[in-house]
């Protein structure tokens, strides 16, 4: 018999003889004759009531089923009487799977997201966090499908790279050496004789190479793992992190911000109607300001301004920040909060940046002082994007590599690409994690990875 998930049989428009299916106890109780198991196979955030009756041949056993157990239970699908219920298993027979000790750690009373991310690998089954990963799931499941839609073509690129896309250094660097035997060649390490015949990295961004094929096949993006060595321990930054990277041939930043409004709206509106239970876990007991925030991300355009007058904004509203800020420097988190939930009270989309503080492929404007490039901030999380126009004019892409002292030949096939046919084109990269921070109202990006990576932390 095939086995039913719990979230199919709860939404049974009839009676259903035969029902299988398989999970873990969430609770039990007895009474004179029964027990009333509470069920959860991870399929939606809603137990299965079991009714287990003292007829049933291991029914001595059952009574023992503690928090956490497994169990497998045949029987039948019968409307319940109980209130908040649609439907309740009447058991037939319940086998044990495997019983779980009186010391599992997850018992029925809310746990600090503290103490769950030192047991990362059972906090699925907790409410919010089970919640929390599918959401995690259909969301990628909605990315593709937004793109599929609008006829873009998935490419995978490179983890393994020679290439430093944001320029920072911040790199987690490979190697095949015997780290007690590295070979050096006038004092330096001799990356001849490594696995690459040069230095490699974990990548920081698939963008370099999705650019590539945006120039064959003309809309083109990449969703995978991307990699930063920043010593940085806070909510909003781990080591490993999904990105996803569309990349568009003959594209301009504003049609590259029109697609970014676009993304992150149609991502919304399908969270919102494909996990309805769970968002409403979230909005209760999360965040009670989420679901108004939502909405108005839906609701309206997004806010349009150019760096500068970004930069007003924040100088002249007579708040104090920790970090000031003046024209040529970064937005602060602070910044962003403030422009987002403060002034314009929604997202907001900061264009045309100061080329000082921005990475080389980014397109330079005709005031040679400022780039094509654009960030979209949402209020609780910040920067949500980063993109923009791409430099396609070979002699300012080389000048700009030059002013930031840059190495050509590690970018020479990059380089060569602007010598075949460039064109205009554009493209940004979205953090995976903010966006689920966003859509759940939780705060620290430890909480919506499975297993998060941050400084000194590597235990699962």
């Amino acid at each position: 018999m095939i086995r039913s998930k719990i979230n199919v049989l709860l939404n049974l428009d009839s009676p259903m003889d035969n029902a299988l299916v398989k999970g873990w106890v969430r609770t039990r109780r007895d009474s004179k004759s029964f027990s009333f198991i509470e069920l959860n196979d991870g399929s939606c955030l809603k137990n299965l009531q079991i009714i287990a009756a003292d007829t049933l041949e291991n029914y001595e056993q059952i009574k023992t089923l503690s928090t956490g157990s497994s169990i497998s239970v045949f029987g039948r699908m019968l409307e319940s009487p109980g209130k908040g219920q649609k439907w309740e298993l009447h058991a037939k027979t319940i086998d044990i799977i495997g019983l779980a000790p009186e010391s599992y750690p997850l018992q029925k009373k809310r746990h600090t997201d503290e103490f769950l991310r030192t047991i990362a690998h059972l906090r699925p089954r907790t409410n919010k966090y089970g919640a929390a990963f599918r959401i995690r799931s259909e969301l990628s499941f909605a990315i593709h499908q937004f793109f599929r839609e609008k006829g873009f073509k998935h490419i995978h690129t490179p983890i393994i790279t020679a290439s430093d896309c944001e320029g920072a250094g911040e790199l987690f660097h490979v190697t095949s050496f015997d780290l007690g035997h590295i070979p050096k060649n006038d004092g330096k390490i001799d990356y001849s004789m490594d696995f690459f015949g040069k230095e490699a990295n974990l990548t920081v961004s698939g963008q370099l190479s999705a650019e590539m094929f945006a120039l064959a096949l003309g809309d083109v993006y990449t969703f995978g793992p991307t990699f930063r060595a920043e010593n940085s321990n806070t909510r909003r930054h781990a080591a490993e992190f999904w990105m996803v990277e569309p990349e568009m041939a003959f594209c301009d930043l504003f049609e590259n911000m029109t697609l970014a409004e676009d993304f992150i709206k149609c991502l919304t509106s399908h969270i919102l109607n494909q996990c309805s239970d769970d968002m409403e876990l979230f909005a209760q007991f999360v965040d009670k300001n989420l679901m108004s925030r939502l909405e108005n991300t839906l609701s309206g355009e997004f806010v349009r301004i150019a760096y500068e007058d970004a930069v007003k904004i924040v100088t002249d509203s007579g708040q104090k920040f920790e970090f000031e800020l003046s024209t040529g420097k970064a937005l602060q988190a602070e910044h962003e909060k403030f422009l987002t939930e403060n002034h314009f009270n929604g997202p907001v989309i900061v264009y045309n940046y100061p080329k000082n503080i921005s990475p080389f492929y980014m397109r330079l404007n005709n005031d040679n002082r400022t780039v094509a490039g654009m960030d979209v901030l949402l209020p609780t999380v910040g920067e949500i994007i980063g993109g923009s126009q791409r430099e396609e004019r070979l002699d300012i892409l080389i000048s700009r590599m030059e002013e930031l002292g840059l190495n050509e030949l590690d970018y020479w096939w990059y380089i060569d690409s602007r010598s075949y046919g460039s064109v205009p084109h554009s493209g940004f990269g979205l953090g995976f994690e903010r966006m689920i921070m966003f859509l759940t109202g939780i705060t620290n990006i430890r909480d919506v990875i499975p297993f998060p990576r941050t400084p000194k932390s590597i235990d699962f």
